[in-house]
């Protein structure tokens, strides 16, 4: 039970996925710092550097449900090597800007919105990839490994960015992001993934996204989780952009102040993916991802009213745990409920309501914070984030009892979350 968590990692599949990954992961980290460092220092305006930053974050919200398309349509495997090439063209092209002294402003914002663009495309693929490298009974403990590697990626890519421009330069931090596709690309090379079925009715990319968006809307964990994710989304997770702000303006915090909360949260992140697996198992998911769910609101709550660095950085390394917990737990409730077929297509509804609803709420936040305090407005929303869940946990319970899953060898009514058993030879199965 303890190593539980760990045991998709003794799958040869997922750990080549899994390891490569963690590689571009840490780049993509490197490139991000540098990024941000590069058009502050050479504008000197945030708004430009807001801009470049939000351009490589947008392209989530607004092109996942195309990913998820094409995810379903192609071969994921072949469609994400190519959406990483794409990647890495994009970063390359970045590295010879910045090397070449070229003028920062659009090119930049451009070059940031194209690699975020391929990465979003590619992204869905990814996602529904992931049940065909482990066994069902371990795709949790997959799922919670792929959010702590990102989160590794969070703790060691800044550090090495750090580093990286101050004995050498931002094209450097560039180019080793654009080596770093590398890694992912060869590891898919050597995967090896059943043979799926691809039904091509004719359907325009239109239809097909109308059609993940009813089956998604008619799967009640599917529904669930994507409602949730938004709600959480808008009100909870504007704490990650808000990190800085916090630090300089709510807590009087040098430069440093940022860093730390940040490394904080990153630890309590890869903690949370490591023992959700293990409690999943113990307690059952459903259980595990409601706790997180109001845990996270208790600790977003203290994190805001903390007024010293060091007790801010305790609550925020909950806070990450907590957060992972949820993202981790209702990404695998629409893995393992979302027909396979369109699996992909409904991911990428749950990945744009996380996409789009994020920086909405990062902006109404950051206005209100700046006339009330940044501080007080993080507390505010973990209140409200509380009141929110409660009042549907008592008015519509069924959102909440849609989030369970079943175990291995079992089947879910894609229509209800009600399910009957029966014995058949001493095997159980669901039936609707």
């Amino acid at each position: 039970m303890a190593f539980s968590s760990l045991r998709p990692l003794g799958s040869r599949n997922f750990a080549l996925v899994w390891s490569s990954a963690l590689i571009s992961n840490v780049g993509s980290w490197i490139q991000t710092v540098a990024l941000g460092t590069l058009v502050t220092t050479t504008t000197h305006n945030t708004l430009w550097t807001a801009l470049v930053l939000a351009a490589g974050f947008l392209p989530m919200g607004v092109l996942s449900p195309i990913g998820g398309v094409l995810a379903d349509r192609l071969d994921r495997r072949r469609w994400l090597i190519a959406t990483t090439i794409m990647e890495a063209a994009f970063a390359t092209l970045l590295a010879l800007m910045v090397g070449l002294h070229d003028d920062p402003s659009w090119s930049l914002v451009l070059l940031s919105f194209f690699g975020g663009a391929a990465g979003a495309l590619g992204f869905p693929a990814y996602q529904a990839m992931l049940p065909d490298l482990v066994e069902r009974d371990d795709l949790l403990a997959a799922i919670s490994l792929s959010s702590a590697q990102w989160n590794m990626g969070r703790v060691l890519g800044p550090a090495m960015a750090g580093l990286i421009l101050v004995l050498w330069s931002p094209t450097v931090a560039f180019s080793i992001n654009a080596i770093s596709f590398a890694a992912v690309i060869i590891a898919l090379v050597f995967v090896t993934l059943p043979t799926r079925v691809r039904v091509q009715s004719g359907e325009s990319t239109l239809e097909r996204l109308r059609d993940g968006a009813r089956i998604a809307a008619s799967e009640p964990g599917c529904r669930s989780a994507i409602l949730l994710i938004g709600i959480v989304g808008f009100l909870g997770s504007p704490f990650i952009g808000l990190i800085p702000a916090l630090a300089i303006n709510g807590l009087h915090e040098k430069v440093g102040g940022p860093a730390i909360l940040t490394t904080a949260q990153g630890i309590g992140a890869v903690a949370g993916a490591l023992a959700i697996a293990p409690l999943a198992k113990r307690y059952g998911q459903q259980v595990v991802v409601i706790g997180a769910l109001f845990g996270f609101c208790a600790a977003i709550v203290l994190y805001g009213a903390s007024p010293l660095l060091v007790l801010t950085a305790l609550c925020l390394c909950v806070v990450g745990a907590m957060y992972i917990g949820i993202l981790s737990g209702l990404n695998g409730v629409v893995q393992l409920r979302a027909p396979e077929a369109s699996r992909a297509r409904v991911l990428s509804l749950y990945m744009m309501a996380l996409g789009t609803l994020y920086p909405i709420g990062l902006i109404v936040e950051g206005a209100v914070g700046q006339l009330i305090g940044v501080r007080l407005v993080t507390a505010i929303s973990g209140v409200l984030l509380a009141s929110i869940l409660g009042v549907l946990a008592l008015v519509r319970p069924s959102i909440f009892a849609a989030l369970r899953v079943p175990s291995a060898g079992r089947v879910l009514d894609v229509a209800t979350p009600e399910v009957r058993e029966i014995d058949l030879g001493g095997a159980d199965l669901e039936v609707s």
